[in-house]
This record gives C-alpha cells, structure tokens and sequence, in this order.
C-alpha cells in the first residue's frame, strides 16, 4: 500500500485522531501503559492503534486492548483505492469478526482527515447454509483428494471435471452410450447436463441422445492417470457383478 506523502511516521497520525476525539468531547492522552490513544468520556474507555500499513502486528495490539478497553480502533492511512479492492473488503471483514473498528487518516487531504469507516459493534455470526451446502456438495462429489491445498495457478480437480472423467472412461469402456446406459455404470445424475454441455470438448453426440468421446477426450484422459484407473476399475467391478446377477 501506497504512503500518503504527509503521513511519513505514526505520529503523523496522532494528530489528527486526537483532535477528531476531542471534538467528540472526549480526554485524549497519548502513549498510556502502551496505548497509542487512550480517550474517556465518562466511564467509557476508548483505545486506538495506530500503524502505517494494516498488518498482523496491529490485530495483536487492538486485540490485546479489547481486555480492558469498551471500544477499540484501528486507524491507518486512508487507501487510495478505498474500499474497491478484494484485499480491503477482506480487511474490513476480519475487523468486524474480531470486533475492532476501522479509523481511515488524511491530514490534508480531500474531505475529513479523519473517516470512521466502521464502529466496533458485537459481531453476529451467520453462517450462509447455500456456501456450506456447495462445500459439502463439492466434498462428496470427489472420489479422493487431488489438489494440494494452497496451490494456484494450477489445474484444479473439481467434482464437475472428476464427474466428466468418470463419463470419458465409461464411453472409452462401453463405446457410443446414452445418459442412460452410462448412469447404468455408476455415473452422476447430472450425467445428460454434462454431455450435453461438453465443458472441456471431451464429449460429441452421434445421434440423437447417444454420445462418443473424442479424439481429444482420449488424450486428456492420459493426463489423469490415478483417477482414469480407478474409475476402469469401478466398470470392470460393476460388470463383475452384473455378471454374477
């Protein structure tokens, strides 16, 4: 994050909190038992952080203080690119989880040289029952573990695309099939949306409601070695058993 050019210290920050709070009718005193701000008003006790750059260092501090404090702030220089980027959002949502309230700085600048973004305020956990369903639904649609947490800008095994390697290896097995006759062999309900949608070009209908894999489904199934095996292992078991039947 850019540095303002008249914020070169902490310091540069006091100010301009300080006097916000005096204008708010409240006693300022800085540097108290290793507050940056300590400010009363009555018998309510506010304390604020102050750093250059948000970083983990800040959350330690203001957390700590919220064991004697009734509010505690953060404040930091304003962000040129305010609230439009992932990184300040994501920001703003830590601060709010941990109850912490977000002071932005700009002496001298456009507008207030002090903005309250937001107030600490007990923070109401919700949890969003659609994103926990997706995660649950994403979790038993994989057979197994392929991805390495952490990885980006990398291929990811998805239970869509694990889904439609299971349906490559039954038409390779079984030749030109019906939504059918591959759900016949153990694939997904959504097998018919996943043909027909062909995502990855793996897939071509020959006639009406039968479906072939290509040439280039082949030679992508290659590149999944460990999952195309287990699922030719899967046909050849459910044959067996249908066998036996």
């Amino acid at each position: 994050m850019a540095r303002l050019p008249n914020i070169r210290s902490e310091r540069d920050l006091y100010g301009p909190v300080r006097d916000h709070l005096v204008a708010l009718g409240y006693t300022v005193r800085g540097e108290v038992k290793g507050c940056d701000i300590t400010a009363t008003r009555g018998d309510d006790l506010l304390i604020v952080e102050l750093k250059l750059e948000f970083n983990m260092s800040l959350l330690m501090q203001a957390t700590r203080r919220q064991r004697a404090a009734d509010s505690v702030y953060v404040a930091v220089p304003r962000p040129h690119e305010g609230l439009r980027t992932k990184r300040w959002r994501g920001i703003c949502h830590l601060l709010r989880r941990l109850e912490l309230g977000l002071l932005w700085v700009n002496p001298g600048g456009p507008g207030p040289s002090v903005q309250i973004v937001f107030h600490p305020i007990a923070y109401d956990r919700k949890r969003l029952k659609k994103v926990k369903r997706a995660i649950l639904d994403e979790m038993a649609g994989r057979s197994g573990d392929f991805n390495e947490g952490g990885s980006v800008r990398r291929r990811l095994m998805t239970a869509y695309r694990e889904s439609a390697i299971q349906i490559a290896c039954c038409l390779a097995e079984r030749g030109p099939s019906t939504p059918k006759q591959l759900r016949a062999m153990g694939t997904v309900a959504k097998t018919q949306s996943i043909l027909a949608g062909n995502v990855y070009d793996w897939f071509e209908r020959v006639e009406r409601g039968v479906y072939r894999l290509t040439a280039y489904g082949v030679e992508q199934l290659a590149a999944y070695p460990e999952l195309a095996l287990y699922y030719r292992r899967r046909i050849g078991e459910h044959r067996s058993i249908k066998d036996e039947g």
